[in-house]
């Protein structure tokens, strides 16, 4: 019985595991982050012909220092509020032979 429950157990842990690495926020996050770093950085120093394109606003800067920051948000979200796995019902006292209606 000891192994059934080890087992058990372990399973457990590794679904458990497998709750927190496929959680959304952390696909968002981490996407949007490297989104964000990618056009941040294009946004730096952009060319003169981007710049009149868009009215003189640094929108590839801007844009991606927004992209950074809700990526952010989603990690720390995350790292504040983590995922709990659902738990097995405890095995309450049920009703037993001869108690029931019949």
């Amino acid at each position: 019985m000891s192994d059934l429950h080890k087992e058990v157990s372990e399973l457990e842990r590794k679904s458990a595991t497998a709750a927190r690495l496929f959680d959304i926020r952390r696909i968002i996050g981490g996407l949007f982050v490297v989104y964000g770093v990618i056009v941040t950085i294009a946004g730096i120093s952009p060319s003169d012909a981007d710049l009149k394109k868009a009215e003189g606003v640094h929108i590839n800067l801007w844009t991606g220092l927004a992209m950074l920051a809700l990526g952010l948000f989603f990690l720390v979200w995350m790292k504040l509020r983590p995922t709990e796995t659902p738990t097995a019902p405890e095995p309450g006292p049920g009703p037993g032979p001869g108690s029931g209606a019949g």
